[in-house]
């Protein structure tokens, strides 16, 4: 199956979660809205497909995974999908169910980052809306990032005799998406994240082992890998990272 991919073309994103799993397996895909808008593809392709009036199943936004006649929408949902799939996921319920609650708790720290720059509306720009996102990124930096790293630091030591992966013995998309949540928050928050390190050697080590992966390796230095900006969800604001 070649999997189709479809998320905004400038920015890595929530996309990049699905990315670097589709990237890791070696997946047969195609990142729709990058490609050639001659060719039928582009953002126009995505955004005939988001706005197909036959679909009774309709995503809400980008990204999502158009697979066979499946259109899935949301990030953990598209692991939860790919996981098993691509062999990055447990094979028993329980252990899928984790890696899904985990992945969800990934989620609620990309949104809180996401926050710290619009804290307002995402429909205002960053400069109307400074003060707030002021208070709310020193929030985020003296308390909220430390809990969160905190929290997936003991999973790592607290799973099955400290194996070194968030989820079982293996590989996991996981381990994936906790390589890319401490890659962006080095970019957003990089005096905070500095700080925080110290306390977290598991995740740092994760980190280090999945950006060593070849295949990992291979896609963080192609063209294929956008670098951080200021359009995504996880910016550099000196401003911010207190």
């Amino acid at each position: 199956m070649i999997y189709e991919l479809y998320y905004w073309p400038g920015i890595q994103g929530r996309g990049e979660f699905v990315r670097l799993a589709l990237e890791e397996a070696g997946a047969d895909y195609v990142d729709v809205a990058r490609l050639p808008e001659e060719d039928g593809m582009g953002v126009p392709a995505l955004m005939k497909l988001l706005d197909d009036a036959s679909d009774d199943r309709p995503p809400f936004a980008p990204p999502f995974l158009q697979a066979g006649d499946l259109v899935i929408g949301q990030t953990a949902n598209i692991l939860q999908f790919l996981g098993p799939r691509l062999g990055l996921a447990p094979s028993d319920d329980a252990g899928r169910l984790w890696a899904h609650q985990l992945q969800l708790t990934i989620a609620d720290v990309v949104d809180e980052v996401h926050d710290t720059h619009h804290p307002v509306g995402s429909g205002l720009y960053y400069a109307d809306q400074k003060p707030e996102a002021a208070r709310r990124a020193a929030d985020f930096t003296q308390n909220r990032l430390p809990k969160f790293l905190g929290y997936f630091e003991r999973v790592l030591e607290r799973n099955r005799g400290d194996t070194g992966r968030a989820v079982g013995d293996a590989l996991s998309y996981v381990d994936l998406s906790l390589f890319q949540l401490v890659a962006g928050l080095r970019y957003a928050f990089p005096n905070t994240t500095a700080r925080v390190e110290s306390t977290i050697p598991r995740l740092t080590d994760l980190y280090a082992r999945v950006a060593a992966r070849p295949n990992i390796a291979t896609y963080l230095a192609s063209p294929r890998r956008l670098p951080f900006n200021e359009y995504g969800i996880f910016r550099h604001y000196p401003e911010l990272d207190s």
